[in-house]
């Protein structure tokens, strides 16, 4: 059997992997249920039911409205704006739309969806990648490996191709299946406005961005984990990252008063990454005494992101190929 062979059926017959597969299908499945038991597809009984309840809402505005004003010791300035012919509800301020029930628009809202997939198949893809090659360092493994395969780089360079297909392959399908059962939840427990060749671009676009930020991260755990030779390694390095990159980060930039310190986390990246472009702005720059305020901003574009990403995830792989070739395997 070839090696890629074998590391292909070594990464899917893994207990631990079939079953953080199985926990992200049950996560994923569940957010569909939800919006399935919650999306309600709007005809014109709902409408009516709707207006009736903005008439209703605006009737008992208008009778409080009255009271107040009609009653006795009513502040002078509160008489004043009860006789501004401005004053009191208008029955504009209570559109029959707000009283209808939620119904999910697969146009407009499956983006945002796309980037809660993405989110969850990146995190998918960190503990697989950590653990698939930092379990065959601490148990030996690698070693046993190596005895049959002496070539160190070249073997941890097909277990890293085998680990990015995987991932690519549990992406391509899980995405799929995401995708029709919205569609179908849009179809029949929603909306489903007419879908253009350029708003299943946009789907598709943002859909290969979140995919590629899961190979990312797949990448830099399988990097880490090799490189401490432990899954600890790489779980510790996503603690660190959430607790000290972000929070704490977020914390020290804003007691020092750090303009646009959210630059600095990469958090800002990611949400550049999906979005395109994301910006910054400095509200220290206002001076609101002086009325109306401009402040400075910084664009971070997803070129940027892409850099920062792509940069950091070749240091890792280049330390952990480094590690593999010049230290001792024993």
């Amino acid at each position: 059997m070839s090696l890629v062979n074998a590391e292909r059926r070594r990464l899917f017959k893994r207990r631990f992997t079939r079953l953080m597969l199985i926990v992200v299908v049950g996560i994923l499945s569940a957010i569909a249920v939800g919006f399935v038991l919650n999306s309600h597809r709007n005809g014109p009984a709902e409408r009516a039911a709707a207006e009736a309840q903005a008439r209703q809402m605006y009737e008992q505005q208008v009778v409080m409205f009255r009271e107040q004003c009609s009653s006795t010791g009513v502040d002078p300035r509160m008489k004043e704006y009860c006789e501004s012919p401005e004053a009191g509800p208008r029955p504009e301020h209570f559109q029959a739309q707000w009283y209808m029930p939620y119904e999910f628009n697969f146009r407009k809202e499956f983006g945002v969806l796309i980037m809660v997939f993405s989110g969850i198949l990146a995190l998918l893809a960190y503990v697989v990648g950590a653990s698939y090659v930092g379990a065959e360092w601490s148990t030996g493994g690698m070693m046993n490996l190596l005895l049959w395969r002496p070539r160190r780089v070249p073997v941890l360079l097909t277990k890293l191709g085998t680990l990015l297909g995987g991932v690519l392959g549990i992406g391509l399908v899980l995405g799929a299946a995401w995708t029709t059962a919205f569609w179908l939840i849009g179809k029949y427990d929603g909306r489903s406005d007419p879908m253009t060749a350029g708003a299943w671009r946009s789907f598709a676009i943002t859909g290969a961005r979140g995919l590629g930020l899961a190979l990312l991260v797949a990448a830099v755990a399988f990097g880490l984990a090799s490189l401490g030779r432990h899954t600890a390694m790489a779980l510790g390095v996503a603690v660190g990252v959430v607790v000290v990159g972000e929070i704490g980060m977020r914390i020290l930039l804003e007691l020092m008063q750090v303009r646009m310190g959210d630059r600095y986390l990469l958090s800002t990246y990611a949400l550049a990454w999906f979005n395109k472009r994301w910006t910054l702005f400095d509200w220290r720059s206002c001076e609101f005494v002086m009325g109306e305020c401009r402040p400075q901003e910084l664009l971070i574009t997803w070129q940027q992101s892409a850099f920062v990403f792509g940069v950091g995830t070749a240091l890792v792989l280049t330390l952990a190929f480094w590690a593999m070739h010049r230290r001792d395997v024993t």
